[in-house]
């Protein structure tokens, strides 16, 4: 089933104090499926970050269309979870409050909000965190509670603005893994914006690789690896084929600017 339509998608900003505008999404259009994980890779200035931005309704666009199962978004909403590179953990509340928070915001039953922030935490292994505050937390420990909290309404989609950007390596690596498992268990679909190509091909369905100036879609690569994903996936002569397929796009389109 189709969950996100995309058509004709415009956007452009003001071109400094003249009354020419730049665009920065030119028609874009595609389609995601339901429970598909798609991610949006390409050099920076491309406009991923934007149009992350359009689709969870926190910026406007010019033209075109835009649907999560046939109805137009108009702005934010529960229907769409968003997680950014940076924590946005309220550091005032704990990691159960801040999801409780999020379940408020949405209208939960103050009777229900207790048992969802801890399932949810649970999901993400931080029952053991519930009452741990931000600053007690590591960086991956924050991103887990970011993500506990997105999808504690029950979005129809997960949009992930560089996640994992900000985290070492390894930790980096474990919340790959951690977002498969729980991708796998809750049958999301995902948008995932990342500079990171391996990550792409290792959590992805398909990649759209975006070309800039203006900012559309170049090329869309299916990702034909077996799940679920493990470590082991990273060493299959498909892998490395497909991640040095989509550097070689990635690359020709930063010659070509």
């Amino acid at each position: 089933m189709e969950k996100l339509l995309i058509r004709d998608l415009t956007k452009t900003f003001p071109a400094g104090r003249s009354s020419d505008r730049i665009t920065v999404l030119d028609h874009i259009s595609f389609t995601i499926r339901e429970n598909e994980f798609v991610s949006l890779v390409g050099a920076s200035g491309c406009g991923k970050s934007t149009l992350l931005s359009i689709i969870a309704g926190l910026q406007t666009h010019d033209d075109g269309d835009l649907k999560v199962d046939g109805s137009d978004i108009l702005g934010p909403g529960a229907d769409r979870g968003v997680v950014f590179q940076s924590y946005t953990l309220l550091p005032w509340l704990t990691a159960r409050k801040n999801v409780e928070f999020a379940l408020q915001a949405t209208g939960y039953p103050a009777a229900d909000i207790g048992d969802l922030a801890m399932t949810q935490l649970k999901l993400v292994g931080l029952e053991g965190f519930a009452e741990r505050y931000p600053a007690q937390l590591s960086g991956g420990m924050k991103q887990r509670v970011a993500i506990a909290r997105a999808l504690s309404y029950k979005p129809k989609l997960l949009l992930m603005d560089e996640p994992f950007g900000a985290l070492d390596a390894l930790t980096r690596v474990q919340m790959q893994e951690l977002l498969t498992s729980v991708w796998e268990r809750e049958r999301l679909t995902v948008i995932f914006v990342t500079h990171d190509v391996e990550e792409a091909v290792f959590l992805s369905d398909r990649i759209f690789v975006m070309a800039s100036n203006p900012g559309r879609v170049k090329t869309v690569y299916d990702v034909p690896l077996p799940r679920p994903r493990t470590p082991d996936t990273h060493r299959l002569p498909e892998f490395v084929e497909l991640q040095a397929d989509v550097l070689g796009s990635i690359r020709s389109e930063m010659r070509d600017r």
